[in-house]
């Protein structure tokens, strides 16, 4: 079954690197760490059982918007979330020399 988005406005403080985080509704990463949560089944719904945090692994071009992957170091479950423009440029690039010099 196919569930529409639910926007769940909420505030929170990474569990990553504790920066207090203003949601907006939208907000599925810390713009910080980039760092996110394995909270939902569909997005918004906050339905997922695991609450795994999720390790910015990756990072993807795709018709010329960036996506952080993100996989959950308690399941393994991926997810590509969109790095917004108020999110740390450091950390992406980090991100992407972690991936090449391990």
């Amino acid at each position: 079954m196919f569930r529409k988005f639910t926007r769940t406005k909420e505030d929170f403080v990474c569990e990553n690197c504790k920066q207090e985080v203003i949601g907006n509704g939208y907000t599925n990463h810390c713009p910080n760490c980039l760092y996110s949560k394995h909270v939902d089944v569909h997005p918004g719904d906050r339905a997922e059982e695991c609450k795994g945090i999720m390790k910015p692994v990756d990072s993807v071009m795709e018709k010329g918007d960036i996506f952080i992957v993100h996989e959950c170091i308690k399941c393994g479950f991926q997810k590509r979330n969109k790095f917004q423009i108020e999110d740390n440029q450091e950390a992406l690039q980090n991100i992407n020399k972690e991936k090449i010099y391990g």
